[in-house]
């Protein structure tokens, strides 16, 4: 085993913390794995200088141009909404039908991310409002029809390339048909292929030179070829359409590893592996150390067992680092004064109140 095989293995890892400052085992396992970025929740979370701390420090013991990321995507999933203001939802600014408004969402999710230190949020949310998915997904999804949630897309990635935040399409290739919750079951989205490449997939086409990262669900989808294998570990999904079909270039990662929808179909060793083979360049982990350590461990072992696997992972890492220096080369911002987390509070609040008005 050498070094370079340990350095692959957790350059492909993007992990989660504990609280609100490091431990001493987190500081301990951050220096052995070497992930090549941080995603942060809500428990991270105190104001704007301890997040930049907490981020700092946590990303010194990563690979280079990391990842800091957040889910903010407003509505529901918006893990600055208590320390900052509550951001209107994705289907919320969606129906004003006003584009200016679209990127304005956008633009102030990137001036909210950048004030904690974060590089990146994995919004916008792509897939369909569709009624089977409606008690799942909320107002998280824009639109039922792919025309809107494209437009709606386009202009809310359009917000954060003007301030250099980098966004994640999500969750390919599709969540609207389904009715399980993924982070608990494997949703099985009873959809046929034309009914996917005409609808689910329709953002993702006309997007792929877009987004510069594509999120890839749990669910599966037996109606394809794809039979009973979740999209994160199969390579029909993420190498045969996401990258050869549809010709996405860009950085592909995994929905979060600790799931019950990749869980329940294998453990995370296995899982692991699938999801590399198929064509996966990150892998999300968003809380245990124990699973960020078993999976670490077992792309080693099986890098070890494999020449071929061992070839797959250096490539796969090569791929993702090239990427990353593409996208997450650029130093953290500079810290906004009191003030200026106030005006932005303040600005959040008046658009939350137009979008509240129809956008009126």
């Amino acid at each position: 085993m050498t070094l370079s095989v340990r350095h692959a293995a957790g350059s492909l890892l993007v992990v989660g913390l504990s609280g609100t400052e490091l431990t001493g085992l987190e500081r301990a396992w951050l220096k052995l794995v070497r992930p090549s970025g941080i995603i942060l929740f809500r428990r991270n979370i105190g104001d704007a200088r301890q997040t930049r701390a907490l981020l700092a420090e946590s990303t010194s013991y990563c690979n280079s141009s990391n990842l800091r990321c957040v889910d903010i995507e407003g509505g529901t999933v918006d893990r600055l909404r208590d320390v900052v203001a509550p951001m209107p939802s994705a289907q919320a600014v969606a129906q004003t039908g006003r584009t200016a408004l679209m990127r304005q969402h956008g633009e102030l999710i990137a001036k909210e991310a950048l004030a904690f230190g974060f590089n990146t949020t994995l919004a916008p949310v792509v897939d369909l409002a569709m009624p089977a998915s409606a008690a799942v997904m909320g107002t998280r999804a824009a639109d039922a029809a792919p025309s809107a949630v494209v437009t709606y897309a386009r202009n809310f990635l359009l917000g954060l390339k003007a301030h250099g935040v980098v966004g994640c399409g999500k969750h390919f290739p599709g969540l609207g048909g389904g009715s399980l919750d993924s982070h608990l079951e494997t949703p099985a989205i009873e959809r046929s292929w034309p009914e996917l490449w005409r609808e689910d997939l329709a953002p993702y086409r006309d997007l792929a030179g877009e987004l510069p990262m594509v999120m890839v669900n749990h669910a599966t989808y037996p109606e394809t070829r794809s039979g009973d294998q979740p999209a994160t570990a199969s390579s029909y999904w993420v190498t045969s359409i996401l990258l050869k079909r549809l010709g996405y270039r860009g950085l592909i990662f995994s929905d979060d590893m600790e799931m019950g929808g990749i869980l329940k179909y294998a453990p995370i060793e296995e899982a692991a592996i699938l999801a590399l083979r198929a064509g996966i360049h990150l892998l999300e982990i968003c809380h245990s150390p124990e699973l960020i350590l078993r999976c670490y461990e077992s792309l080693i072992h099986e890098a070890e067992r494999s020449a071929g696997f061992r070839k797959l992972l250096l490539e796969r890492a090569a791929a993702a680092r090239r990427l990353r220096v593409a996208r997450f080369s650029q130093p953290a911002p500079r810290a906004l004064s009191a003030a200026q987390v106030t005006a932005l509070r303040e600005k959040i609040l008046r658009f939350r109140a137009e979008i509240e008005s129809g956008g009126k």
